[in-house]
């Protein structure tokens, strides 16, 4: 049987879930998501938007990402939580940010991308692939 990943907002409000695994997962380094995560990186899992079920209300943000093209970033409209990105790199697809999930261990990252971009006090993980930039297939 296939693991379901299932995670929610801080307060419940918003809840997704998926029955397939995500197709790319990584930390993310670049600077626009350690501003919006408050953190070193973001750690991301990627599905086709077809694959996640989601419930709740949204509020979305907007912004330019290094790719030149908009990332729509969704929060949580009651506590504010971030809970995915669609990048209009890639339309089909919608990531999620893995400290949402139920079960935070079942992340488990392939790469660490933008690591130009880490801050000196990041200890990047040695077990994965590391990219300066985006993350390319090999």
């Amino acid at each position: 049987m296939p693991t379901e990943y299932k995670g929610s907002c801080l307060c419940g409000a918003v809840t997704y879930q998926a029955d397939v695994a995500p197709r790319y997962r990584f930390n993310c380094h670049c600077r626009d998501c350690q501003k919006i995560t408050g953190s070193a990186y973001a750690p991301i899992a990627f599905f086709h938007q077809s694959e996640l079920k989601i419930q709740g209300e949204l509020k979305y943000f907007e912004s330019l990402g290094l790719s030149g093209k908009p990332i729509r970033r969704a929060f949580c409209v009651t506590c504010g939580s971030q809970m995915f990105g669609l990048p209009e790199l890639a339309p089909e697809m919608i990531s999620i940010r893995a400290g949402t999930l139920d079960q935070p261990n079942l992340y488990q990252p392939q790469a660490e991308c933008f690591v130009s971009h880490a801050n000196e006090w990041d200890i990047l993980n040695p077990n994965i692939v590391h990219f300066e930039e985006m993350m390319r297939k090999r």
